[in-house]
């Protein structure tokens, strides 16, 4: 436990952070996971621009490195692609 306020001051930010990332995380995977078990076309495709969105935003604020980002929007294009063709 630290002793001097600076550090406690850190704590607390690092603590509200932490959280804040944790959620942010969370709702990121969710997105994708509904963007790749979306039942029709139409429901993919509106599925999938909402979680690019969302992959976007978080490598804009660095909480995916960018090119898992761009690994991730590749990987659900290629799904969507999948998807319209069969």
């Amino acid at each position: 436990m630290p002793r001097i306020r600076s550090a406690k001051k850190r704590m607390r930010q690092s603590a509200k952070a932490r959280e804040r990332n944790r959620q942010q995380r969370a709702s990121l995977r969710t997105a994708i996971k509904k963007a790749r078990t979306a039942p029709a076309a139409e429901d993919t495709t509106a599925a999938a621009r909402a979680a690019e969105s969302q992959i976007d935003r978080a490598a804009r604020k660095r909480l995916i490195h960018p090119n898992a980002a761009a690994r991730q929007k590749s990987r659900l294009a290629k799904a969507r692609a999948k998807a319209k063709a069969s």
